[in-house]
């Protein structure tokens, strides 16, 4: 990692700075770009946040929700004006300008310095100051230690700790995760120590669902899952037409490809979701399986080794048909980390 003294100079006036996070935000997209935005704030920055797509109401509790620019909600030149104007640019939880969609370009030719926090494989080479691990579980948890290593720690308070742990709790699986290391333990005791409530944050994020999105699950387990026990693998197909019929809105099938891998003697678990005559994968797995290296090779995806996703330009059944063709390829992988548990 660079110098901090590198950033703590770029912060030491008042500046307009845009925060910006990859498409589909989550709540370690969201929590890492509010959980800044507020620390900033305190600063005396002029702070914009701006997410390229809408992102799930369960997550709209966060301090600073209602300041958010989303793109396809903006005219793209007031986004593009908002992105020239920044002196600096915050870029969290991505490696990749591809992942902000038309925001990519507009921050690829701003002149504003960029700051790019972020714990996914094989970052991009965009940024001028990074604060990048791939140890960390949670953008999230860099973000706290940003702000400790920036000497502000004291500024953390109820709302910045709220947001941070949202992210970091969700990118472990509510602490479930093999990357629930020690520091995980640390980081979030210290954000309950400012004032996090952990209680509050898990029910706002895991136990506020509608009526639709319940009966929607209750359809996709019963009729939509499939198991494929010869290869330890299970997997939902979900058309637009099945999504429509639920009035399913972002964030509905958020977790939906964990409870295909909860099943006993699953290995890895994928959701395949139509969407504008494109198919959105997304992949977890258990032990040492690859989840990300199938994303990457097959998908137009990555991620990490057991979290993962891609897109294609398939029809679902083609996509369905690709993925069946691959698994024989990994049928001893399959079978040997199934054996592990």
């Amino acid at each position: 990692m660079q110098e901090i003294r590198l950033l703590q100079e770029k912060l030491a006036n008042p500046s307009k700075i845009v925060i910006t996070t990859h498409d589909k935000p989550d709540a370690d997209a969201l929590g890492s770009s509010l959980g800044m935005a507020n620390y900033l704030l305190k600063l005396g920055h002029e702070v914009t946040v701006i997410t390229p797509s809408v992102y799930p109401e369960f997550l709209h509790w966060m301090k600073g929700n209602d300041q958010v620019k989303i793109f396809t909600e903006e005219k793209p030149e007031d986004c593009e004006a908002w992105v020239n104007a920044a002196d600096i640019i915050f870029a969290l939880d991505f490696s990749v300008l591809s992942r902000i969609n038309e925001l990519g370009e507009m921050v690829r030719s701003a002149k504003g310095f960029k700051v790019n926090v972020d714990h996914h494989l094989d970052p991009e080479d965009f940024s001028d100051f990074q604060y990048w691990s791939t140890e960390a579980a949670a953008t999230c948890e860099l973000c706290y230690e940003l702000i400790v290593a920036l000497g502000d720690e004291a500024l953390i308070d109820k709302d910045i700790a709220e947001c941070l742990y949202a992210g970091i709790m969700t990118d472990t699986g509510g602490f479930r995760h093999p990357n629930t290391t020690k520091n995980v333990h640390e980081v979030v005791a210290k954000l309950i120590e400012k004032g996090a409530d952990n209680s509050r944050v898990s029910k706002n994020i895991y136990d506020k669902n509608s009526l639709n999105r319940l009966r929607f699950l209750g359809y996709a387990l019963s009729e939509n899952l499939k198991v494929m026990p010869e290869y330890r693998v299970a997997y939902f197909a979900i058309t637009e037409e099945e999504l429509a019929k639920y009035e399913s809105k972002t964030g509905d099938t958020e977790g939906l490809v964990n409870y295909a891998l909860s099943i006993e003697g699953i290995t890895l678990a994928g959701l395949f979701k139509e969407s504008d005559g494109k198919v959105k994968i997304s992949l977890r797995s258990i032990g040492d399986f690859p989840a990300n290296e199938i994303a990457g090779r097959f998908f137009n995806g990555g991620g990490h080794k057991n979290a993962a996703g891609g897109r294609v330009e398939l029809s679902l059944d083609e996509t369905i048909k690709l993925f069946k063709s691959i698994l024989p390829e990994y049928a001893s992988q399959l079978e040997e980390e199934s054996r592990k548990i």
